[in-house]
């Protein structure tokens, strides 16, 4: 049977140097895919800014990799 990790990365427009762009998601998903992961999904969410309350848009990836 077939056995499988995850990661779930938070991304906000500033934590991947400005602007999220479709350039900036794919070089992630392939500097990911390197190292075994897979993409499993990508969800729309807000994200807590680091001041206030409020939240910016951002995204939830959601990648998976068999295990050793």
């Amino acid at each position: 049977m077939a056995r499988y990790e995850y990661r779930v990365l938070q991304l906000r427009e500033s934590m991947i140097g400005g602007k999220l762009s479709a350039d900036k998601l794919e070089k992630l998903l392939n500097d990911e895919a390197q190292q075994g992961w897979q993409l499993k999904a990508i969800t729309s969410t807000e994200v807590k800014g680091r001041i206030g309350p409020g939240g910016v848009d951002g995204l939830l990836v959601t990648l998976e990799r068999p295990t050793a």
